[in-house]
């Protein structure tokens, strides 16, 4: 993890080209056979598709959904990822007065969009093993860190050997926050003030299902590393 001077405009031109350099400050990893890579959907399954391609190892998406504020559902308050593992930032929700149903509202709503994406994406498959290997989580950005812990935690209790953390761009508060419960942050660009992912790209499009659906039927490398029963 490395702070730069903030520079004007985009450090990235998309998410490919932030992908691709976001591999390179992770060669350590490249062509291992215990290591494979889960990119959070939506927007960094692109980015980790190309960290997968430039490592050949072996990649799959990792369903997490942020759990927003009632009313300002941007501003994360917790998050919930695929195996029902759930992640809630407590302060906040004492701080700002939020009710436990109106919490619980936006935790059922969620859960609906996470199956839905899981069915979309899996199409029957089941998830990659991760039991035993090192777990590289790729996501597009690093703003408040909700999805990626609620990630961490996930992929903690399928006994990973290690997991690393790793993203293009991120609040440097955030990685070191996330540092503290992953086994390494990897974030080359974290700019003071960070304001906003999006900030960083030049092109910061929504990535589609359908992108996501064609990514993941793309090999980065052969995929006849076993998958859970």
């Amino acid at each position: 993890m490395r702070s730069d001077a903030q520079r004007p405009g985009p450090r990235y031109a998309d998410r490919q080209s932030a992908g691709y350099a976001l591999a390179g400050a992770l060669q350590q990893f490249a062509g291992r056979d215990d290591v494979v890579v889960l990119g959070l959907p939506r927007g960094g399954v692109p980015v980790a598709h190309e960290v997968a391609k430039a490592l050949a190892v072996p990649m799959d998406v990792f369903v997490v959904r942020k759990i927003g504020m009632p009313g300002h559902e941007e501003f994360a308050v917790g998050a919930i990822a695929s195996g029902g593992t759930q992640v809630m930032d407590d302060e906040l929700i004492r701080r700002n007065q939020l009710s436990e149903p109106a919490i619980e509202a936006v935790c059922r709503r969620e859960r609906v969009e996470l199956e839905r994406r899981e069915r979309l994406y899996r199409e029957g498959r089941p998830l990659i093993a991760i039991e035993g290997r090192l777990v590289i989580i790729v996501d597009d950005g690093l703003a408040t860190g909700s999805t990626m812990r609620a990630a961490i935690h996930a992929v903690r209790g399928l006994r990973a050997s290690r997991i690393v953390v790793a993203a293009p761009v991120g609040a440097a508060e955030t990685c070191r926050a996330l540092a503290r419960i992953a086994d390494a942050v990897i974030c080359p660009f974290t700019p003071e003030p960070f304001a906003a992912v999006g900030l960083w790209y030049g092109d910061f499009s929504p990535t589609t299902d359908d992108e996501v659906r064609a990514l993941l039927a793309m090999p980065t490398r052969s995929r006849r590393i076993e998958r859970r029963a």
